[in-house]
């Protein structure tokens, strides 16, 4: 079984914020296109421990895990089975999933 896990206060920022690349250089969009979507389909598990960051916006979160589904990097199903959190506020896993729950794949044009 192949397992993956980050940390995102010390693999990525302590300061994760904001939800596109123009954003800033800790954004949602660049946490999962650079730390997400090269593994998801490739992970049997992908452990993220939200613990240690400053905080998270909405922003943030709804861009790098609805983001996954959205941009068709991989299904709400394979990523609610493969990613697991761990926080200490559990407030943030519910809201993380509940963003993949509700994410809809853009339509191909």
């Amino acid at each position: 079984m192949m397992m993956k896990t980050i940390r995102v206060a010390t693999d990525f920022s302590r300061y994760p914020a904001g939800r596109f690349f123009e954003d800033g250089p800790n954004s949602g969009q660049r946490f999962r296109e650079e730390y997400l979507a090269p593994i998801i389909n490739d992970e049997d598990r992908i452990v993220i421990d939200f613990d240690g960051a400053r905080a998270y916006g909405s922003s943030f979160l709804e861009e790098a895990f609805g983001g996954l589904v959205r941009e068709r990097r991989t299904s709400k199903e394979h990523a609610l089975r493969v990613l697991e959190f761990h926080s200490s506020r559990p407030s943030i896993i519910a809201e993380v999933e509940g963003y993949i729950r509700e994410a809809q794949p853009k339509t191909e044009a």
